[in-house]
């Protein structure tokens, strides 16, 4: 039996050679393709967990710039009340005085003014904000994603302080320079739509100065100018800055910016028709002061949820955020 065996082995001896190898090139085969498709499945499922911790973080960093935004309304609004203050013109009018049309034109001057800024500057507000936390929030994923490989963290917390800090020029000397220009066409005598266009295209097109001046401080600011005094966080600043102002002037920030004041100013129009008919007869005092109290009244709340809802805002959001938060980023 056994060699009967053997002869059937020696006349198939290469068949079985070439069954062998295959066998075993198959199983060799098999073994190199389940592990290849492990690695695959580990890495697809290592970059959806990165990519959801991604989205979780982004969605948070979200939440945080609606909440910012939010903390922010109440120190624009006064800065806007302080800089174009009516109470004693308000206070006058009540008491009937001759010059009462004078007092008006003087009263709707300043209260269009002040309504005026307060789209463009909430306007501002918000896509500044989500420009500069966005840009933060990539800086700071980064920072998680490579703690164990950076030694030193992006953006330190002091950075972040100086950095965000940036915003008070809006409030400040921005919003000052916002309200001159503003203030300044206002003075135009216009039908109420005709009024609207020709302030904003005094104030976006025909003044000479961007937008983003409004909204961010020169380059050659105070921190900048402290050449040889510069710490390691204020060079770090520096940097944030330029790239914040590198955003500001993109297509896109402009682009977005436009599609706010459109829907600020769109808004504006329709709560303003009343404002601007002229009240006749003995219940004029009246009618001025009941129109003026709601036209002198700066309710940003309407106006901002519209833009914190806007999907353009949101994609450029995303778009920044998606910019700083790649590691390609710090080659730069």
């Amino acid at each position: 039996m056994f060699s009967s065996v053997w002869n059937f082995i020696k006349r198939h001896k290469k068949k079985i050679i070439f069954t062998g190898a295959l066998v075993g090139g198959v199983y060799f085969l098999g073994k190199y393709a389940q592990k290849k498709i492990r690695e695959i499945q580990e890495k697809e499922a290592t970059e959806y967990i990165a990519q959801a911790r991604r989205q979780f973080h982004f969605e948070s960093n979200q939440r945080t710039c609606n909440m910012t935004v939010l903390s922010m309304l109440p120190p624009l609004r006064e800065a806007i009340i302080t800089q174009l203050n009516s109470e004693s013109l308000t206070t006058l009018l009540k008491t009937k005085p001759a010059n009462k049309l004078e007092i008006w034109e003087d009263l709707k001057i300043i209260s269009f003014t002040r309504t005026i800024v307060a789209v463009y500057s909430t306007c501002m507000l918000v896509v500044l904000l989500r420009v500069q936390l966005n840009i933060i929030g990539g800086y700071l994923y980064l920072d998680n994603s490579l703690a164990k490989s950076v030694t030193a963290p992006l953006t330190p917390p002091d950075v972040q302080q100086q950095y965000l800090s940036s915003i008070q020029h809006l409030l400040g000397d921005g919003l000052t320079a916002l309200i001159t220009r503003v203030k300044a066409a206002v003075f135009s005598k216009r039908p109420l739509e005709q009024q609207l266009s020709w302030i904003r295209a005094e104030v976006e097109v025909d003044s000479g100065r961007p937008l983003s001046s409004y909204m961010l401080a020169d380059a050659d600011n105070a921190l900048a100018d402290q050449a040889c005094g510069l710490t390691e966080n204020d060079v770090v600043t520096i940097r944030l800055l330029n790239e914040t102002r590198d955003m500001l002037d993109s297509p896109d920030f402009s682009k977005v910016l436009s599609t706010c004041l459109n829907r600020g100013f769109s808004r504006l129009l329709d709560n303003l028709a009343e404002f601007f008919r002229l009240p006749v007869g003995d219940s004029a005092p009246n009618h001025f002061v009941s129109v003026l109290k709601c036209a002198l009244q700066i309710n940003l709340l309407p106006c901002l949820q519209d833009l914190l809802l806007n999907d353009q805002v949101k994609e450029f959001a995303a778009n920044v955020y998606e910019t700083f938060s790649t590691p390609q980023e710090l080659q730069k």
